[in-house]
């Protein structure tokens, strides 16, 4: 891929995630006016005008700790996470993590769960080869609804010159007015959360600030994670890197316990774990959809590095893929990260 190739994906996954151009200022009127109830009292909009406010508009409900999307993060299994819908921050533990890089780099990365390789749709829309001003961009599923993921493939919703910006707020007004809808071969890292969650790392100089889109005309709230630039892979899968790590007890499936629910081993009087991610975000290779192996916690001393994570006794092999931006790169061991990594 070229440098202008390059920057060019960058651009537009950065965009599909964002929603600093809102300051064109959506309005509200007669035909889209939202009644508190999350459905818009006028008719079907096909992009004539009838601009829905988002500051106006019900914000969606999300649960990421349901049973029906956690795997790990269960409530049913651990009451101590929030409750549906309550903001999360992910600053703290178990949703941050301090790990290892292939040379024994101290990296920092947020925990999102187990997710699926195959990506979902996020609807982006542009009239010609020009992204709309303030229009925020649509998806059609939560976390535990089937098909949802956090790494949305970038969609182009073709509109005509004339349309207003926010006058369709749902992919069933985007088939209803017969828009075209081409994907690309773009992903974004993009965990849908409740409003007023927070992860206040990234490893490039993106805001922090939680982004707004449509979700069945109601705004959703998703952070944006863009350390490295990610297209399809084969089968239009989203790619993923190994990993390695240990647990406090080796997974066995005859015990419930053990793998992740015993959590990961950490250095004395720390929160450093030694897990090994085999790629930083600068490497080509990179995704933070991580392939999860496990070796024998025994050899916890004896892991500083990708290579001797490697050598190390295997305790269980491609346990799971795991959504995990890395958003910093030397420092301390507990603290001293900051979003660049310095």
């Amino acid at each position: 891929m070229t440098v202008r190739a390059f920057r060019f994906v960058a651009f537009l996954a950065l965009a599909a995630c964002s929603t600093s151009n809102e300051a064109a200022g959506p309005t509200n009127d007669s035909g889209g006016h939202n009644d508190g109830s999350g459905q818009n009292d006028g008719a079907v909009s096909t992009g004539d005008g009838a601009a829905k406010d988002p500051d106006a508009a019900t914000v969606v409900a999300v649960d990421r700790f349901s049973d029906a999307f956690a795997h790990p993060f269960k409530r049913s299994a651990n009451s101590s996470f929030p409750a549906a819908n309550a903001p999360i921050d992910c600053d703290q533990g178990p949703f941050i993590t301090r790990g290892l890089g292939p040379n024994g780099e101290k990296v920092t990365y947020y925990n999102f769960d187990v997710l699926p390789t195959t990506p979902a749709p996020i609807y982006v829309f542009f009239a010609g080869a020009t992204q709309v001003a303030g229009q925020l961009n649509v998806i059609d599923v939560l976390p535990g609804d089937p098909g949802y993921n956090d790494f949305w493939l970038v969609t182009k919703v073709a509109v005509p010159s004339t349309y207003v910006a926010n006058s369709v707020t749902s992919f069933a007004e985007i088939t209803a007015a017969g828009f075209t809808t081409t994907p690309t071969n773009m992903l974004v890292n993009c965990p849908v959360v409740p409003a007023a969650s927070t992860a206040k790392l990234r490893f490039t100089s993106e805001p922090a600030t939680l982004q707004r889109g449509w979700y069945r005309d109601k705004v959703v709230t998703y952070f944006s994670f863009d350390e490295h630039a990610l297209t399809t892979g084969a089968g239009s899968a989203v790619p993923t890197a190994p990993i390695f790590v240990a647990f406090n007890v080796d997974p066995d499936s005859s015990n419930p316990m053990s793998g992740p629910p015993s959590g990961f081993v950490t250095e004395i009087g720390t929160t450093q774990t030694h897990n090994v991610i085999s790629v930083l975000p600068s490497d080509p290779g990179y995704s933070p959809l991580w392939s999860v192996s496990a070796y024998k916690m025994a050899s916890f001393p004896s892991v500083s590095s990708w290579t001797t994570a490697s050598q190390a006794p295997v305790a269980g092999a491609n346990l799971a893929n795991v959504n995990c931006p890395v958003v910093a790169v030397g420092g301390g061991v507990d603290g001293g990260m900051d979003a660049t990594g310095d």
